[in-house]
C-alpha cells in the first residue's frame, strides 16, 4: 500500500491510496456524520461557510474562529434564508462538521489514530505529528458549493513548511459530484498567501487574507475521481479545488491535517490556533 508514497509526493504533491479503508469502516464514518445531525443542537444563528472568498461569511464569525477545539457545523449559503431559516432539509444542509472530531468524537479518533494513518505518515517523513483539525465534508447534491484553487498552507502555515492532509472518500468521489482536482507539481512554488487574524482589533472581520487571490489556469489541474475508501494524501502547498456539485449524489469525505513539531514553528497568526488544549498529539 505505502511502495513509493514519498516519492510520488514529492514528485506530485498529492498520492491517491485506493482501498485505505474498508467499506465497513467508510460507512461506520457515514453513519456517525448521520447521527451527529440528527443531534445537533438548535442554532439562534446559523452560522455559513463557503469555500468561495467572495462570500466567505466565516470571516467576520467568533463561532468559526473558536472552533478549533470544538465539534461546530457549519452550513452551505444555499441553505439559508435571508432570516437564518432553512431553505432545505436539515440532512442536506450542512457544508460540514469541524474541527475536532478527531479529538472528541470516539469514531473519527479511532480513524484519525490508526496504525495506517500513522504509517504513510511516517512514511511521508513525519517523525513527530499533531493533528491540526479535522473535518466530514458532505458536499450534498445540487447544494454542495466550489471549493476555490487553494493551498492548505495558506491557512495552516508553518516554517518550515510541513503540513499534509488526509483526505477519505466516504462516498465515491466523481466528476460528477465534485471530486479533487490537482495541479501536480505545484506544491514546489512555495506558499502563494496567506489567510491569518486581523492584526486589525477594531475591524469587523476577524480573519482575512493577506493579498487578492492568485490566478490559477483550469487546464494545469486533473480531475481525480477515486472510489470510496481511498484516502487522498495532500502535500500544504499543492494548488487543488473542487467544482460544485450539481450531481444528484452526495460526495462525502473525511479529512485533518498534521504538522510535525520537531524542528517545526507553528504560525501564531493562523487562523486555526490550540484552545485550552495543545494540538492532538498523533502517537
Amino acid at each position: 500500500m505505502f511502495d513509493d508514497i514519498r516519492r510520488k509526493f514529492e514528485t506530485d504533491g498529492y498520492v491517491v491510496i485506493e482501498g485505505f479503508f474498508s467499506e465497513e469502516e467508510v460507512e461506520e464514518m457515514k453513519k456517525e456524520a448521520e447521527r451527529l445531525i440528527q443531534n445537533m443542537p438548535e442554532e439562534s444563528n446559523r452560522t455559513v461557510f463557503s469555500g468561495t472568498e467572495s462570500e466567505a461569511h466565516q470571516n467576520k464569525e467568533k463561532y468559526f474562529l473558536e472552533s478549533g477545539d470544538k465539534i461546530s457545523y457549519f452550513y452551505e449559503s444555499g441553505a439559508i434564508g435571508p432570516k437564518g431559516d432553512l431553505l432545505v432539509e436539515p440532512q442536506i444542509s450542512l457544508n460540514k462538521i469541524g474541527h475536532a472530531l478527531h479529538e472528541l468524537n470516539p469514531v473519527y479518533r479511532k480513524i484519525t489514530l490508526d496504525e495506517r494513518v500513522k504509517e504513510a505518515a511516517f512514511q511521508l517523513g513525519f517523525e513527530d505529528p499533531v493533528i491540526l483539525q479535522s473535518m466530514y465534508i458532505f458536499k450534498n447534491p445540487g447544494i454542495g458549493s466550489e471549493v476555490i484553487a487553494h493551498q492548505d498552507a495558506t491557512y495552516l502555515n508553518t516554517e518550515p513548511m510541513k503540513v499534509a492532509g488526509f483526505w477519505i472518500a466516504i462516498e465515491d468521489a466523481t466528476i460528477e459530484n465534485g471530486c479533487l482536482r490537482f495541479a501536480r507539481g505545484s506544491h514546489k512554488s512555495g506558499v502563494h498567501r496567506r489567510y491569518i487574524r486581523n492584526p486589525d482589533k477594531s475591524s469587523e472581520e476577524f480573519l482575512i487574507y493577506t493579498s487578492p487571490p492568485p490566478y490559477y489556469q483550469k487546464n494545469n489541474f486533473t480531475a481525480v475521481p477515486v472510489p470510496k475508501g481511498t484516502c487522498i494524501l495532500i502535500h500544504g502547498q499543492v494548488v487543488h479545488f473542487s467544482e460544485p456539485n450539481k450531481s444528484k449524489n452526495s460526495r462525502h469525505a473525511y479529512t485533518f491535517h498534521i504538522t510535525e513539531q520537531k524542528n517545526t514553528k507553528y504560525s501564531k497568526d493562523n487562523w486555526l490556533q490550540p484552545g485550552e488544549r495543545p494540538f492532538f498529539k498523533f502517537i
